[in-house]
């Protein structure tokens, strides 16, 4: 899924370029592309990747990612969230293999560690080609995070097929602080990673029957997938599909909902502070991203200015500092919600 929109990471992010498409991480490839290289080869062939992006995005998935059918790009006329995004693709690929195993991934998270990620991946897919469950990725948290949604698993309860995927209880809205901190103490919650793994048909049988109005406009729909006429008729019916997540729309109306606990190093990536923590960091706290950086009695910053511009800081502590193109921003770290009020 890679239709995403937003500047968090200004300046380096915009509404035209959003963080999927940024070297965020400053290892020479977009978030777009490491997504795709986790999974190109080691799990699928390229041909089976799907890239579902807004028509206005295209040229950069091309540019980016050109292994990518062009077939396999789907393009949403407008903003739909994911359940729109995830049923759009689902017929799509139903109507060239009806036995296929899926897997629905954000386009610009991070993931640490990739071999254990390929083994999650891996063990979900064997699970859901021999069952009609749904599973989702659930990340061990670390800390009480009150960004992210929660899992709750019946941990008494493990798959007869697998012992390590687990019954879901239930689904937790981002929790306040002390709810977090209770969440960390009991074993059985774990952050909601937004990574999915179904059979074709699983998913597209929970559509028909949890969003009947969705499903039945991709039904009707079916006829002109891959062919010319996709487009236009995309374009006049994917509007009238409710805009409305897939966690609301399936995740917690279905019964057969699993979850396989993981830890792997995943982080959604949603805030400068965020990226501070997973880079390296220097004796006095600071992660820095580009090639010409030099700090002096500054300490707990993050310094990102992936361009060729010399960058020289003195005497800060606990800020953002990013440059580029030609647009330098420095924000406290504890005032950083308020960056988008700064463009």
């Amino acid at each position: 899924m890679a239709g995403g929109i937003g500047s968090r990471f200004w300046p380096m992010s915009s509404n035209e370029r959003p963080k999927q498409f940024l070297d965020i991480l400053g290892t020479g490839r977009s978030l777009l592309q490491m997504t795709v290289d986790r999974f190109a080869g080691s799990i699928c062939p390229m041909e089976n990747i799907w890239v579902v992006t807004s028509e206005s995005f295209l040229p950069i998935v091309q540019e980016q990612l050109p292994e990518v059918p062009r077939r396999n790009i789907l393009l949403e006329p407008c903003r739909r969230n994911t359940a729109p995004c995830i049923a759009y693709v689902s017929w799509s690929i139903k109507a060239i293999n009806s036995d296929a195993n899926v897997v629905v991934a954000a386009s610009d998270h991070y993931i640490g560690n990739v071999e254990k990620f390929r083994e999650s991946i891996v063990a979900c897919l064997k699970f859901t080609a021999e069952t009609d469950s749904i599973v989702t990725l659930g990340i061990r948290p670390d800390y009480p995070a009150t960004g992210y949604g929660y899992i709750e698993a019946d941990l008494s309860y493990p798959s007869p097929t697998n012992v390590n995927i687990y019954r879901v209880d239930s689904f937790k809205e981002k929790p306040e602080l002390a709810i977090a901190e209770q969440y960390i103490k009991e074993n059985h919650y774990f952050w909601n990673s937004g990574i999915f793994v179904w059979n074709i048909n699983t998913i597209v049988n929970a559509f028909r029957v949890y969003q009947p109005e969705m499903a039945r406009l991709f039904e009707e729909l079916t006829p002109c997938l891959g062919t010319p006429q996709e487009q236009e008729r995309i374009n006049e019916e994917f509007p009238k599909c409710e805009n409305i997540s897939v966690d609301y729309a399936i995740m917690e109306k279905a019964d057969e909902i699993y979850v396989y606990p993981s830890s792997f190093g995943w982080s959604d990536l949603g805030s400068w502070s965020s990226l501070k923590g997973l880079l390296p960091k220097d004796g006095y706290g600071n992660a820095c991203v580009g090639k010409d950086i030099k700090l002096f009695e500054t300490s707990n910053c993050i310094v990102h200015a992936s361009g060729e511009r010399q960058v020289v800081v003195q005497g800060l502590d606990g800020y953002i500092v990013v440059e580029k193109d030609g647009v330098l921003m420095i924000c406290k770290l504890t005032e950083e919600q308020r960056i988008k009020l700064f463009h």
